[in-house]
């Protein structure tokens, strides 16, 4: 451990956070295009220790997300996406995987994988693939190599230790590891050419050939999918997806105080809507980290509950940009008013999978739940 730069014991995550979406927020605009990749302000992410928060106190850390408590990892997400939701997406995925690897990886995996972080290495988890040619161990009679491609992957060619799901033929589930890549290798991103989140490198990666090391595997095979943790850990884009929110609120309210619309009462009217949604946002993404942290409640039951954060935080986004969007009339929807392509960026990271399966299943089990409405999120449920 006395090779790592260890946090100040004092250090202030939130603080960090604030300066990195003031800075993050200046920028986005430039980085708003195809391939775009905020590297300044993952830069700022590594010098100002949130690369290396999340990781455990005893490796040199802050426990941002553990130790501290979930709540303080709720803000500092929240701030981040509020600079730019492209960042907090990353950013998001890096905390998922050092978590992952606290949570799982072996001694050696974490003293390694941690001094990484340390290091200044931008992690991320990539589970999405296409039902042919997705990512799997090919074993050889003198060695064994990775053959396959991720795609839908955030910081594609600027992640250089990615967190991926892997079918291995020695084993009957899927086994799940770390595996380090270039900066700028085995990256395409041509056919991200999504309406917002440019600056997300969102793309396809090719592992295929890359020498497989056993120790890479993390932990048994289908640990990535033990619940609660692999759905419960949606609460954490939610609070991403919080300060986009926010983001876009706070556009809507600039352009009435410049504009000096205050003393019109439908947009006052709207303006109240609007922040109705929002702190409702605000309260879901509080309980739910606080539910999926704590860990109290009966795993299929934080599922439900997070299940119904994600659903909750993307009505209040679509809310809030229908009526930002109506207020603001045209000069919205036109490049370089503050509201367009923040409004861009939200409209397509709201956009998350299976939110009739998230909506259905949680409903299931509020259903087969005993007891007052007001109990279910409790341990006094029957």
């Amino acid at each position: 451990m006395d090779q790592w730069t260890r946090l100040d014991p004092i250090f202030d995550s939130e603080a960090a956070a604030r300066d990195i979406a003031a800075a993050a927020a200046l920028r986005a605009d430039a980085q708003d295009h195809d391939a775009g990749f905020p590297q300044e302000d993952i830069d700022d992410l590594a010098r100002l220790g949130l690369l290396a928060a999340p990781i455990p106190v005893e490796h040199g850390g802050a426990g941002l997300g553990t130790e501290p408590g979930a709540g303080t990892l709720a803000e500092v997400l929240r701030l981040v996406g509020y600079g730019s939701l492209a960042l907090g997406r990353l950013y998001e995925g890096h905390v998922n995987a050092l978590q992952l690897i606290a949570r799982y990886g072996a001694p050696d995996q974490r003293d390694r994988l941690f001094a990484d972080a340390h290091a200044g290495h931008l992690f991320g988890v990539w589970n999405t693939e296409p039902s042919e040619g997705g990512l799997r161990v090919e074993a050889q009679d003198t060695d064994a190599r990775l053959h396959g491609v991720k795609t839908f992957a955030s910081g594609a060619g600027s992640v250089t230790r990615a967190l991926v799901t892997v079918g291995h033929p020695n084993q009957a589930g899927t086994a799940m590891m770390v595996v380090p890549l270039q900066a700028g290798t085995r990256a395409d991103l041509s056919a991200w050419r999504a309406q917002g989140m440019r600056a997300s490198a969102t793309g396809t990666v090719d592992f295929t050939g890359l020498a497989y090391e056993a120790d890479a595997i993390l932990g048994h095979p289908d640990d990535y999918f033990r619940q609660p943790a692999f759905s419960g850990g949606a609460w954490r884009f939610a609070a991403v997806q919080l300060g986009g929110i926010e983001a876009v609120f706070d556009a809507w309210r600039g352009h009435l105080d410049r504009l000096d619309r205050g003393g019109d009462p439908h947009q006052l009217a709207r303006l109240g809507e609007g922040a109705i949604a929002v702190e409702g946002a605000r309260l879901w993404v509080e309980r739910g980290a606080k539910v999926a942290s704590e860990a109290a409640l009966p795993p299929e039951r934080v599922v439900a509950y997070i299940n119904l954060v994600r659903l909750a935080v993307e009505r209040a986004g679509l809310d809030v940009l229908q009526l930002a969007q109506r207020s603001v009339g045209l000069q919205g929807f036109l490049r370089g008013h503050p509201l367009e392509r923040r409004a861009r960026d939200l409209g397509t990271y709201l956009r998350q999978p299976g939110p009739d399966r998230a909506l259905t299943g949680a409903a299931s089990e509020i259903l087969r739940i005993g007891g007052m409405a007001g109990d279910l999120w409790t341990e006094n449920a029957a």
